[in-house]
């Protein structure tokens, strides 16, 4: 079902971090198709561009800006580029991140950093800037990102793990720090999600067969779960439905973080 019959956010301005594809990418494909106008924030330009161009030939109102979450500058030049739009900003999805595996004693410094900054500081950071914007408007919604990983143990994803519980640790804080003030704040806590960083990953595997029946049977509904299931979700956080929801996670996973074993 397309998201503009379940939601309305016409009028309404969202930012989508790691926009260009997998979960980011319907995500803003979905906020766009609801009405917002949609700022599809990436690194990767020629996606981020091809995505907007698409989307703006359906006759939606779709923008590409090239920011790098693990950059302090290029956020803060991301918020004010997409408030200046409609001189407002409603929205936001913090949703990039990278994946390193890797157990802890084979982690080393650099990769420990990078993801930690990119999937804990990128959260940050778009909090930091984005926030001024809606508590000057008095109302906004952002849901961050975050992983099952965040909750249950999970074999070789030290600095991984970590960013991921970091997200909802500091989800929960800056719930309870702006809930006053009419900004809610959320996360969503995917299982394995069928987007192009888990396809990477399956073909670096030495068995990626192998890897992928795995990872489907430690789903008990099945199966992968695809990047649009997960764009619904956060779009039904972040609209008046789940108006009386903040500082919490939701898990979609396909049962994985509750099936007893």
């Amino acid at each position: 079902m397309a998201a503009n019959v379940i939601f309305d956010f016409h009028g309404q301005v969202a930012v989508v971090t790691g926009g260009s594809m997998g979960i980011g990418g319907a995500a803003a494909r979905a906020f766009a198709e609801a009405g917002a106008t949609t700022v599809v924030a990436d690194v990767n330009e020629a996606q981020g561009e091809a995505l907007a161009a698409e989307l703006r030939g359906q006759g939606l109102d779709v923008h590409y800006v090239r920011a790098d979450v693990s950059s302090d500058e290029q956020m803060k030049r991301l918020m004010e580029q997409a408030h200046a739009i409609k001189g407002r900003l409603d929205i936001l999805y913090n949703n990039a991140g990278v994946a390193i595996g890797g157990e802890v004693v084979e982690t080393s410094e650099a990769d420990w950093q990078k993801v930690l900054d990119v999937n804990l500081g990128g959260v940050f950071r778009g909090c930091k800037y984005a926030i001024p914007y809606m508590l000057r408007q008095g109302n906004g919604a952002i849901v961050n990102c975050s992983s099952t990983q965040a909750i249950n143990g999970f074999m070789g994803w030290a600095a991984y793990s970590a960013s991921k519980g970091g997200i909802l640790a500091f989800t929960r804080q800056a719930a309870i720090q702006y809930a006053k003030m009419g900004i809610r704040i959320n996360a969503v806590a995917p299982g394995t999600i069928m987007t192009p960083m888990n396809e990477k990953i399956f073909r670096e595997a030495e068995d990626p067969e192998a890897l992928i029946r795995l990872w489907n049977e430690a789903h008990p509904i099945g199966r992968f779960g695809q990047p649009r299931e997960i764009a619904d979700l956060v779009l039904y956080l972040c609209s008046d439905a789940a108006s009386f929801i903040t500082g919490q996670t939701f898990v979609a996973d396909g049962g994985q973080s509750v099936r007893g074993e």
